[in-house]
């Protein structure tokens, strides 16, 4: 009798404006799901003090990083306030060749790069608050923001909301184990896509020869 067939990682893409959940959603889907890891990305910032090399990013050289990308070792990059951040290509790439799903918490800019990369292997998930004044109320219950950076995240969303229709799934997050339900059900789904499974057409041919 055959074990489970071998299959390719899936690639996993949650996004959202800030606050609508993507994080917190990407964190309890690592703490519930096996086989799923994140992906860790390389920055040209500098470290803070309670972050790790290798565990919250990559922190690399700006010249290091130019070498990166200009070699086609980034499968995204973006520059945000000055500093470069990028997905690198290789952990990834072994990841998905070993059946390992990664999770991307990225924008629309990141998966639309991702896409063009890998288009095969990238599923993406958009997640939208239930309206725009719950989305104002979660941004203020955080306490992270003033009322400038409150109303500047604000004008970001609607440019990210904007792009919804870029996503193959999109779930509006009224409640939260509900979502997380939705993004896991998603996630069960695709790692039966056949596309991920290789061997399936040998599998099914070998079904065919036994009848």
């Amino acid at each position: 009798m055959q074990g489970p067939l071998s299959r390719r990682g899936v690639m996993l893409v949650l996004s959202s404006p800030s606050g609508a959940g993507k994080s917190t959603l990407a964190t309890k889907l690592l703490e519930s799901e096996p086989g799923i890891e994140l992906s860790i990305s390389v920055t040209t910032r500098e470290r803070r003090g309670n972050e790790v090399d290798g565990i919250d990013y990559h922190f690399v050289t700006p010249e290091r990083f130019a070498r990166m990308r200009d070699h086609g070792e980034l499968l995204e990059w973006a520059e945000v306030h000055g500093n470069y951040y990028a997905t690198p290509r290789e952990p990834v790439e072994e990841a998905l060749a070993a059946g390992r799903d990664v999770l991307f918490d990225i924008d629309w800019q990141g998966t639309r790069q991702l896409v063009d990369a890998v288009s095969d292997d990238v599923v993406r998930v958009f997640i939208l608050p239930p309206s725009m004044k719950e989305l104002r109320m979660r941004l203020e219950r955080r306490a992270e923001d003033g009322p400038d950076a409150i109303e500047r995240r604000l004008r970001n969303a609607r440019e990210e909301i904007a792009h919804w229709d870029e996503y193959d799934f999109v779930i509006v997050n009224t409640d939260l184990q509900q979502a997380l339900k939705s993004v896991r059900s998603i996630l069960i789904a695709e790692r039966s896509r056949r596309s991920h499974i290789p061997a399936l057409g040998g599998f099914v041919q070998g079904l065919l020869d036994e009848a």
